[in-house]
């Protein structure tokens, strides 16, 4: 054992554990040259990974210093919040020194300073980089320029040496690769000119780029799709069902380009025989090929106002994958039997082929369930179809309620764009929606059921229980507004969350109670795990109807099938892959997701732009120490920045979701009239004007 192996084992074993280089050179009686010596061993294990060295310069394995891996969360301010990968352990807070280096997204590995006496800590060591490139704008400089990035997280600049600059102009939105982290400031290369920063077309492709997200598909990708959607779906129809002469429709949104599941039902001797059929898309996209690699490193489509960046090529999205009206497609199909009660009493699923008689919208079929005369007489071989098909929705909603599944009023904002017009309607949520939405769900969970009873690795769709913690600040809120809950915290189930909304129906404290319990659950994700679905009340649940514009979808229609020929290969075959699957997906849907709500955000403030001036009725969504939110009917939503609320001296109760002054006080759910103030592009936020307080139903 070498000097350096025997130093490094005298630190392991604890003799010399979180002491410095000159304490370590005491014990050992050294000076001078083996003094510095010994600093150099001491600073090359740490280059190796074998020790961390704390700001003190203290020496110690990560077990010694109590470090845990994490990821740095950003601040604007230069401050950071440390997040362990354990859910189980508090964040901590890092100031700006002991943050070393680490930036927004980084993996670190960090310590608390002092344990059980606060939560500040501090990092240890940088074990991988969040960000390799950056979003943002260009400021020329003599000697170059500087990148302001747009994620206001990430609290440096980064500086681009003149020969880096790819031309770029003053001002100018970029994006910039970070070659190194060292020094002042980290120093990059400009690899993208997006154009004139302030345009909106650039800063919503700066938005993309920021999600790293494809608009285009490889080359050898499109040649596979085109090669692929040149096979004809009645080249092989063996093991299949053939349901082309069946009454089967699609329902979707105007806009929708990508169908891919379609519905049929029949009432026979008190039963519902629901068919469920989704676009067999593994028959195009075999395993490891071109296609299916792509699909699984962008996980899903991403939709924004003005295009879609699909997970497949349109040659299979938009074309033969998709469920287009009057022509054969191959189909994957769930067929249910469900009694009065909405009790599922039997299930298959298996290899189709159908024919979809009409392409229907959100629209017509609910023109249709509401008796609209015209509508009618357009499609008379759907007057039984739809009537039937809101009898089960009635049922399946009513089963599902005693269940305890949670009904939350989730609203979303539909952004359209058309012809260079921005337009935000007013939230709308109708019979059909609900309809396709029962249907939907309802396969889902029988296919996952089907497949578990099968012994079979799968993807579930998994929705935890919420933690002890934010069920218990539930509870306290809960208890704050004067409601008495009779759930237990510590083991809270869906039926609790559900009677307490269904208690504060029609109440003034219904949509505040609503918001806050949203906020208190835990996030759905991907999991080879199944551990139920806690909003739907399910104990078992997968996602099976959207393969076109989801993986995990994909993923296990090839189970499935695969299942039908060779149970065993095919546990054997994927018993790994679906936990790489479920990770991929769930970062993905995530990232994914985070781009929508940018995006989105970016077409609200155009769209808002020309409101300025103008006033509406508004409920507060949300309240803060630096103002309140407050949302529109068509789910806008806006900052009254606490300066300009009445004249006061208001104190932010976070528990209570209260923002309370001496003269008045604002919480979440009461009802307000606003005048649009202004936008902020940088923000991307809506600015209102506290007008006056609404009475309810006024």
């Amino acid at each position: 054992m070498n000097a350096k192996q025997t130093l490094l084992q005298k630190i392991r074993d604890g003799s010399f554990a979180l002491l410095t280089a000159d304490a370590i050179a005491k014990k050992l009686r050294l000076k001078g040259k083996a003094a510095s010596g010994l600093e150099d061993m001491l600073r090359s294990l740490v280059r190796e990974g074998e020790l961390l060295c704390d700001l003190r310069g203290r020496y110690g394995t990560a077990q010694q210093f109590g470090a845990i891996r994490g990821t740095i969360s950003g601040n604007e301010r230069g401050f950071g919040f440390f997040v362990p990968d354990d859910p189980e352990l508090d964040d901590l807070f890092i100031p700006h020194r002991a943050l070393r280096g680490a930036f927004n997204k980084d993996t670190v590995l960090a310590f608390a300073k002092n344990p059980g006496m606060g939560d500040e800590g501090e990092v240890l060591a940088i074990l991988q980089r969040g960000y390799t490139q950056l979003v943002g704008t260009f400021r020329r400089e003599r000697t170059g320029g500087t990148l302001h990035p747009d994620d206001r997280k990430f609290s440096t600049d980064i500086f681009i040496p003149s020969d880096r600059c790819k031309g770029a102009a003053d001002g100018a939105k970029v994006v910039a690769h970070i070659r190194s982290f060292e020094g002042r400031m980290p120093t990059g290369e400009i690899i993208e000119v997006l154009g004139k920063g302030g345009d909106f077309f650039v800063e919503e492709l700066a938005l993309i780029r920021a999600h790293d997200l494809k608009e285009e598909f490889p080359p050898e990708v499109l040649e596979e799709a085109q090669r692929q959607a040149q096979r004809s779906p009645l080249d092989d129809l063996s093991g299949r069902v053939d349901l082309r002469d069946e009454l089967i429709i699609t329902v979707d949104g105007e806009d929708t380009r990508d169908i891919d599941d379609a519905i049929s039902i029949r009432k026979e001797n008190g039963k519902y025989h629901l068919g469920v059929h989704i676009a067999d898309v593994t028959h195009y996209v075999r395993w490891r090929s071109v296609l299916d690699n792509e699909a699984y490193e962008r996980g899903t489509s991403v939709y924004f106002p003005d295009r879609v960046l699909p997970m497949l090529p349109t040659d299979l999205s938009n074309n033969i994958c998709s469920l287009n009206e009057g022509v054969p497609r191959l189909t994957l199909s769930c067929f249910m039997t469900i009694d009065t009660r909405g009790r599922v009493i039997d299930k298959r699923v298996m290899p189709s082929v159908i024919c979809s008689r009409h392409r229907m919208t959100y629209t017509a079929v609910t023109a249709i369930a509401q008796g609209d005369r015209r509508t009618r007489e357009q499609y008379p071989d759907l007057v039984d179809f739809v009537e039937n098909a809101v009898e089960l929705t009635r049922i399946l909603k009513r089963a599902r309620e005693a269940k305890g599944g949670i009904a939350l009023d989730v609203k979303e904002a539909k952004i359209l764009y058309e012809n260079g017009k921005i337009s935000i309607p007013d939230y709308q949520r109708t019979i059909s929606h609900e309809m396709i939405e029962q249907f939907m769900v309802l396969a889902n969970e029988s296919v996952a059921t089907i497949m578990t009873e099968k012994l079979m690795p799968f993807v579930y769709r998994i929705h935890e229980r919420p933690g002890e913690e934010k069920a218990q600040d539930f509870f306290t809120f809960l208890r704050e507004a004067g409601i008495h809950p009779k759930f237990d915290p510590s083991n809270v189930r869906p039926k609790d969350y559900q009677e307490l909304l269904r208690a504060l129906e029609g109440s003034l404290l219904y949509s505040l109670v609503n918001r806050v319990m949203l906020r208190s659950m835990m996030k759905a994700v991907y999991s080879p795990e199944n551990v139920g679905h806690f909003g739907l009340a399910s104990d078992c649940y997968c996602h099976f109807t959207s393969p076109i514009r989801r993986y995990p979808d994909l993923c296990i229609h090839r189970i499935i099938k695969e299942s039908f020929v060779s149970p065993e290969k095919t546990r054997e075959k994927y018993k790994k892959f679906v936990t790489e699957a479920a990770v991929q997906s769930s970062a993905r849907e995530k990232n994914a997701t985070e781009a929508e709500r940018d995006v989105d955000a970016l077409y609200i403030v155009a769209y808002m732009q020309d409101k300025i001036g103008e006033e509406y009725d508004a409920t507060i969504s949300g309240v803060t120490s630096f103002g309140i939110f407050a949302e529109l009917a068509n789910t806008v939503e806006g900052l009254v920045p606490v300066e300009t609320l009445p004249d006061d001296s208001y104190e932010f109760i976070e528990e209570k979701f209260l923002l309370r002054g001496t003269k008045d006080s604002f919480h979440l759910g009461e009802e307000i009239r606003v005048r649009v103030a202004g936008v902020d592009w940088g923000t991307r936020r809506v600015q209102f004007q506290f007008l006056a307080k609404r009475e309810a139903g006024a």
